[in-house]
């Protein structure tokens, strides 16, 4: 069995110092925290995985792209759903090429022969793990929603999560030459493995407070007018307070922003927050509630 373990791993620095991740954050689109740049700091400092949970909206995806384009690293992005298994999260071997191998083989080679020249990197089919593992440059790999998949693929992920490694029986065990930035998000809708979260640094994101949602609207929005960000920001305060099916996440607030400034509204009034309500609400009966208790029609 071949030996795939580089004989020497390149070291990464991904931030100087927690002040140094809120800055280079901001500077790339994301206003990070002391308690986000703290983490990231040291996420990249102890080359350990990050694990981000909160509401959804709240920008957890968000960091992880944010970290790559402030490093100029690439991103390599695993997205959970239920069903998801070891085939499309680590590797595959490519069956078809594999069979045209064997039909093409000559009639007096041994099997034994033929089993090894299939079972070579020629016909193998890398996913986002292991994909980022291999990677020479610097890489972030986000492991979106993880909560969403089954709990038997956190099985999958401990040996990346812990070496930065992926064993496959044919080849031997391939380590991370280079060892990718990890953030792993959760909207928490069930709970983690204890192994996985043994593994992690942790860090909770909730809806920012009403000035930081103000500072990051007008970051992203800066020809909307200061009154009206902070009208806007008021209203999805208002709207959070609701039980709705979907609260308004940061996005959301983004993109009403510039619904607004599409329309050359300058007071969101109830009429104005009544017309755009779409920008913020995708269900029917969330429309309904807020409209009710917001009164926004006579």
């Amino acid at each position: 069995m071949p030996d795939l373990t580089p004989t020497q791993a390149p070291t990464t620095t991904w931030f100087s110092s927690p002040d140094d991740a809120v800055a280079r954050l901001g500077e790339v689109g994301y206003l990070a925290d002391t308690a986000t740049g703290t983490v990231g700091f040291l996420a990249g400092a102890l080359e350990k995985p990050l694990l981000v949970e909160g509401p959804a909206g709240v920008g957890k995806t968000e960091l992880a792209k944010a970290v790559a384009r402030a490093a100029g690293a690439d991103l390599v992005r695993l997205q959970c759903y239920e069903g998801l298994d070891e085939a499309r999260a680590l590797y595959e071997w490519n069956y078809k090429k594999q069979l045209l191998r064997i039909q093409s083989s000559k009639d007096d080679q041994a099997w034994s022969d033929t089993h090894d020249d299939i079972f070579t990197e020629e016909f193998l089919l890398t996913r986002p793990l292991l994909t980022a593992i291999r990677r020479d440059d610097p890489t972030v790999l986000l492991i979106d929603e993880v909560d969403k998949t089954d709990v038997e693929v956190e099985g999958l992920l401990l040996e990346v999560l812990s070496d930065f490694a992926v064993t496959i029986p044919e080849l031997g065990t391939v380590s991370a030459t280079r060892r990718p930035f990890v953030v792993l998000t959760s909207n928490a809708s069930r709970e983690l493995s204890e192994a996985v979260k043994r593994r992690c640094l942790y860090l909770h994101l909730d809806y920012p407070d009403a000035e930081r949602e103000r500072e990051i609207v007008l970051s992203q929005v800066p020809e909307l007018e200061e009154k009206v960000a902070g009208q806007l920001v008021a209203a999805v305060g208002r709207l959070r307070e609701l039980e709705l099916k979907k609260a308004p996440s940061i996005a959301e607030s983004v993109d009403w922003a510039r619904t607004l400034v599409a329309l050359e509204i300058g007071d969101l009034d109830d009429a104005a927050i009544d017309r755009t309500l779409g920008a913020v609400l995708k269900h029917a009966s969330d429309t309904d509630r807020a409209v009710r208790e917001l009164r926004l029609r006579a």
